[in-house]
């Protein structure tokens, strides 16, 4: 069964936009599935997982390019980085939009050629797990904690349970596990671990040993929502720190993780510098960190931080799916006050607090006042130029309805993002 894709308009806009689109995400996101959808019937499919294929991309990629013309669809091209040159000179003789569709895994490598190779012929798109708005079937749209659009999402967005909440949480964000309820959750994720590790991973020199790979993953899971301390990364995994760092970065590359920067502002003087860390498939998280079932999950000492990653993922991927880069920072400063996530936008700061609770109380906003010297940094011995906006605020929960919590902050449902 296919699950209609947010992305979907926005692949056809960006097509339309530039000679060449890539598409780029984790592994079994439906990167393939997703462009096979819109493809028209002209448009030949080639895949370089097939080795005769790829060896004639690698050796040959001028001929591979007169056996397989435009339109065409090339599945996982960073086998064959060879191909670059060849396609730019083509999109620069054709000069046709959308004639060139690519999709690649392996990112790590893939956008340092792309970008090399194709610079201002390349639409660049990413791809990751299913959104809530695309399992239940409702509109998908940049979050924003706007009144208006709150109220308006009441009317169309099914309301759930702690329990469902949790059934979402646990299950992950994999397209195979919702198309068929009956694919087991367990076998699914140590398929999906084993193929990340044995085909992505072995192809890096920096990464030695599959198995002491396996277990940083295990440590990263275990960190999931909360500040990189490459050091505690390194001995939960009994690494080196610059190692943990190194491998980090191909968590990161490879759109399983997504370290969220902290906002910084000259007039904030006591701000920690080191990055938020959160599992973008919670499913994959709860199957490293073997948690049996939502119910155990909800229970457990993870419970907060799972809820936590969960809502920043779905806030991320509503940028992701309208081809925007996601405007998401958190803040943190040394006297441990922290605001689980803000977003940038406009010169506007929006800062969301994330909690497990059905009713949070006013103390969950308390933290939105360290922000203050950005309103009015002439107060706080800045500039005037450091003046930033602080928009509606809100808190996150399992609410049952969006409710005030003062005059600028709202109480707003998990299920409503």
């Amino acid at each position: 069964m296919y699950i209609k894709r947010a992305m979907e308009e926005t692949i056809t806009r960006v097509s339309d936009m530039f000679p060449v689109l890539l598409l780029t995400g984790p592994r079994q996101v439906g990167k393939t599935t997703l462009l096979q959808k819109l493809a028209r019937a002209d448009r030949t499919y080639v895949t370089l997982d097939d080795p005769d294929v790829r060896y004639l991309a690698k050796r040959d990629p001028a001929l591979f390019l007169q056996r397989y013309t435009p339109p065409i669809l090339i599945d996982e091209v960073q086998y064959a980085p060879e191909l670059f040159p060849y396609i730019k000179m083509y999109a620069d003789t054709a000069k046709r939009k959308g004639d060139i569709w690519m999709t690649g895994s392996q990112a790590f490598h893939l956008m340092e050629d792309v970008s090399e190779s194709l610079a201002g012929r390349v639409g660049i798109l990413t791809l990751v797990g299913l959104s809530d708005a695309e399992l239940y079937g409702y509109e998908s749209e940049p979050f924003s904690l706007e009144p208006e659009r709150l109220m308006k999402r009441m009317n169309t967005v099914p309301k759930r349970s702690l329990g469902e909440v949790y059934g979402r949480i646990f299950r992950g964000a994999m397209p195979e596990l919702w198309a068929e309820k009956a694919v087991d959750w367990e076998t699914y994720y140590r398929s999906y671990v084993n193929t990340y590790l044995q085909r992505d991973i072995r192809g890096l020199a920096q990464v030695a040993d599959e198995m002491d790979f396996y277990h940083f993953m295990t440590a990263a899971a275990a960190h999931t929502s909360k500040p990189v301390i490459y050091e505690e990364l390194a001995n939960a995994a009994n690494i080196s720190a610059p190692t943990a760092k190194k491998w980090l970065s191909i968590l990161v590359s490879s759109h399983i993780v997504v370290l969220v920067q902290p906002y910084y502002n000259n007039v904030l003087k006591r701000v920690v510098k080191m990055p938020r860390m959160h599992f973008l498939d919670t499913g994959l998280a709860a199957y490293l960190l073997k948690w049996g079932n939502p119910e155990i999950l909800e229970k457990g000492a993870m419970s907060g931080a799972f809820f936590e990653s969960f809502v920043f993922s779905e806030i991320y991927k509503s940028f992701l799916n309208q081809g925007k880069e996601p405007p998401v920072f958190y803040y943190r400063d040394k006297d441990q006050k922290e605001i689980d996530l803000l977003l940038y936008q406009n010169g506007i700061l929006t800062p969301i607090e994330v909690k497990k609770a059905a009713s949070p109380g006013r103390t969950a906003v308390k933290n939105f006042k360290a922000l203050e010297p950005v309103k009015e940094p002439e107060k706080f011995a800045g500039v005037s130029q450091l003046k930033t906006e602080v928009g509606t605020g809100g808190v996150i929960c399992m609410a049952k309805d969006v409710l005030p919590l003062d005059e600028k902050n709202w109480c707003v449902p998990v299920w409503l993002i």
